[in-house]
């Protein structure tokens, strides 16, 4: 097959994925409203209130200069400035003037400027004999003082002990611009943390992929850096989905995704917040999707768990580094992926940030079945942290000419890596993903594009063998299996494409018509590192599998006393079929497809309902849920409009009230959702027009679930959050790990 390495890449890129405030909303105002009361308590109260500088030395407040700078020469709180706090992180602020300016540190001056940088980033710390706050420049670390015409300057603290002011509450700031959840009325908190939970899972799902990998804008972006956007913004929203020039060149030119829509040479408007014209769409797998307003969006709807995976396959994101012309960015598996998980702390402090302290955000990282009960509880979101990489622990491999291989693990470096992801936090592993490894063989779903990635990877094509026979009259997750094809661009004029062509002097694999599966199974590295997870009590994913290999899988779990349980988080690439999944429900695993509408939820219910009789398990047995993988920032892609003859979605609806809510809903507050709009632009999302463009639609998604399943499917999908914890405890609770199941 001919293919310009352009092609290739873009090709690439949306294969990856298949490879994969508080508990009470916030208003449907584009930006966060300022509190008033009373003077904050500590460093962290002040997020986004509203407030009068005040000088604890001369009594007068901070007011503007027709310079520029300001003075602490103001009489009352009503003619001086009102500053809006916009939370940078904990205990980091941005000054935000009625004016729209930032109080900024430059040397000695400090001054109103219109573009956020870091040296408007100031630290707040109480004086708790004082009661008292000191300010210092994040920058600088020269402290915010008073000259002596009391005008505001920066200091060096080793010639004058800083200044000491009182935040007293004001009003009339003007609102530091930031993404709506349009969602209104308090969202619901658990009955005790020993009752089963009500909300919906999401078990696979890539928060940390993200253009800048840390709150401190200095680690590198994923994916090579094919994607644009961020989750948080030390400077907001209008930062973390500006304008995306930079990363897809003018007009977009350089957007792997032109390729994805058959239009090499497309272009699109690259300007982000407020306006959106041309991004976020279910199809524009290259940017952000995942901004953590849109989660909170879903969080507000009864998103109760959410699986986040740190994610990468090194031969792909290689190619992206050429494409986003980032040949430094990192693209070692276990780097990228680790580096994605540690900015999931970030996300939490920055939330945390925005609600009031540490603790109070929610948004909870947790690392036990039974934190994860007792954060649902309290009516947040409870975030497992996993790892679904193509090397796992650093596990490739090289196959050498003479059909040796050359393994890049041993059992300690497994036992090293699986000891420095708990320590992490990681507590759900894919032990396949896309390429093969020193563990065994991958899932095959792809029959060009993955196979080249696959040669880049280990030196050699996949071999292929027939798939077991199955049970083709039953419903599978997947059908094993795909069509292969030549892996080789071939007459591409690229200089990767030329260097593969004389690497394999132009000979492309010859495969058998019909379907093929991997030859390649679980081999005897990859059966330790599957029972040291077990043994660890790690959630194992078989989805990435080979389609023989989840046989094998099968056999260890079924080994173990108890049985070990094992997840399917996203359509099981390779294959899955009914006599699997049978065996997965009998060990008390979960199976949980790709997020798709409303339609598709209904369907897969249909199939599950199917599964779990074959199986012998009764809702008396196991709690009856179905969640999803969304696999967003994954490159999977997301689901489009229901279309048809589908009742529309009519906005706003309400969650929670209604005859198709169940009992387990009657003590809940309705919480009306309202069509997500931007009020600066008129930006808008209806789901029955864009499908699923980002995150923030999953919200919409639950009223397609009760348009089109009613009670039964809205009873599955508020139930599969308590399901994926049964399922965890199962694995967690063994072997010396504390947690108390229900």
């Amino acid at each position: 097959m001919k293919m310009h390495f352009p092609a290739l890449i873009i090709c690439s890129a949306v294969l990856i994925s298949a490879c994969g405030g508080s508990s009470s909303s916030t208003s449907s105002h584009s930006n966060n409203k300022p509190t008033t009361g009373s003077a904050p308590q500590n460093r962290y109260a002040m997020a986004n209130g509203c407030y009068a500088l005040q000088s604890a030395q001369t009594d007068k407040y901070t007011v503007a200069a027709s310079d520029g700078s300001y003075s602490n020469t103001a009489a009352s709180v009503a003619t001086a400035e009102a500053f809006y706090m916009q939370a940078a992180t904990l205990g980091k602020y941005l000054f935000y003037s009625k004016d729209k300016r930032l109080l900024t540190a430059d040397t000695a001056a400090i001054s109103g400027e219109a573009v956020a940088s870091d040296a408007a980033i100031w630290t707040i710390d109480k004086n708790q004999s004082s009661n008292t706050f000191s300010i210092v420049s994040e920058s600088t670390s020269q402290t915010m003082q008073l000259d002596d015409s009391s005008k505001l300057i920066a200091g060096p603290a080793t010639t004058a002990p800083a200044a000491q002011f009182n935040f007293v509450p004001s009003t009339n700031c003007t609102n530091y611009p930031e993404m709506p959840t349009a969602i209104s009325g308090e969202t619901f908190k658990g009955s005790g943390a020993d009752k089963p939970i009500i909300g919906f899972a999401d078990v696979h799902t890539h928060m940390g992929m993200s253009s800048e990998m840390s709150y401190a804008g200095d680690v590198g972006p994923s994916a090579g850096g094919v994607l644009y956007g961020q989750v948080i913004h030390r400077f907001g929203v209008d930062h973390a989905l500006e304008d995306c020039e930079e990363f897809h060149g003018p007009n977009g030119i350089r957007d792997a995704n032109n390729i994805l829509e058959t239009d090499p040479t497309g272009t699109h408007e690259t300007k982000g917040w407020p306006t959106f014209v041309d991004w976020p769409q279910r199809n524009f797998l290259t940017h952000q999707v995942m901004y953590y307003k849109w989660v909170e969006r879903a969080y507000l709807a009864g998103l109760r768990v959410m699986v986040n995976h740190g994610t990468n396959i090194a031969a792909l994101c290689k190619v992206g580094q050429s494409y986003s012309l980032m040949p430094d960015a990192d693209c070692d598996d276990m780097s990228v992926a680790t580096k994605q998980v540690e900015y999931l702390y970030d996300v939490q402090d920055y939330i945390d940030a925005q609600s009031g302290g540490p603790g109070m955000g929610w948004y909870r990282i947790v690392k036990s079945p039974q934190e994860a009960r007792e954060v649902i509880n309290e009516g947040k979101l409870a975030v497992i942290l996993g790892v679904e990489v193509a090397q796992v622990f650093d596990c490739g491999v090289t196959f050498l000419p003479g059909g040796g291989e050359q393994r890049r693990c041993d059992k300690a470096q497994i036992d090293a890596e699986i000891q420095r992801l708990w320590d992490l936090g990681v507590r759900h592993v894919y032990p396949y993903h896309d390429i093969d490894s020193s563990l065994g063989g991958t899932g095959i779903f792809s029959g060009d594009v993955i196979n080249f990635l696959n040669f880049l990877d280990t030196g050699a094509f996949w071999k292929t063998t027939e798939c077991r026979s199955y049970p083709a009259d039953e419903p599978s997750v997947r059908t094993p299996g795909t069509e292969m094809t030549t892996a080789i661009p071939g007459s591409g004029d690229d200089p990767l494409s030329q260097a593969i062509f004389e690497a394999t002097g132009g000979l492309t694999p010859l495969y058998p018509p019909g379907k093929r599966c991997n030859q390649r199974t679980v081999t005897d590295l990859g059966e330790y590192a599957l029972r040291a997870l077990m043994t660890r009590g790690m959630v194992i994913d078989i989805d990435h599998a080979a389609y023989h290999s989840k046989d094998i899988m099968l056999d260890i779990a079924d080994e173990q006393t108890p049985k070990y349980p094992l997840a399917s988080s996203h359509d099981a690439h390779g294959g899955l079929t009914s006599d699997q999944v049978v065996r997965m429900l009998k060990n008390g695993g979960v199976v949980y497809p790709y997020k798709g509408n409303g339609i598709k939820h209904k369907e897969f219910l249909a199939k599950l309902k199917f599964w779990r009789t074959k199986a012998g398990i009764s809702d008396s047995d196991q709690v009856l849920g179905l969640g999803y993988g969304a696999d967003g920032n994954g490159f999977g892609g997301h689901p489009g409009p229901r279309g048809g003859d589908s009742e529309p979605v009519q906005y706003p609806f309400p969650l929670f009230s209604g005859d198709d809510w169940g009992s387990q809903f009657a003590n809940f507050k309705t919480v009306n959702v309202n069509m997500l709009t931007i009020p600066e632009s008129g930006k808008y999302w209806h789901i029955d027009e864009t499908g699923m463009s980002h995150y923030g639609l999953v919200a919409d998604f639950v009223e397609e679930v009760r348009l089109e399943g009613g009670k039964e499917a809205l009873d599955a999908l508020y139930n599969s959050a308590e399901g994926y914890v049964q399922m965890w405890e199962r694995a967690y609770n063994r072997n010396g790990n504390v947690s108390s199941a229900p």
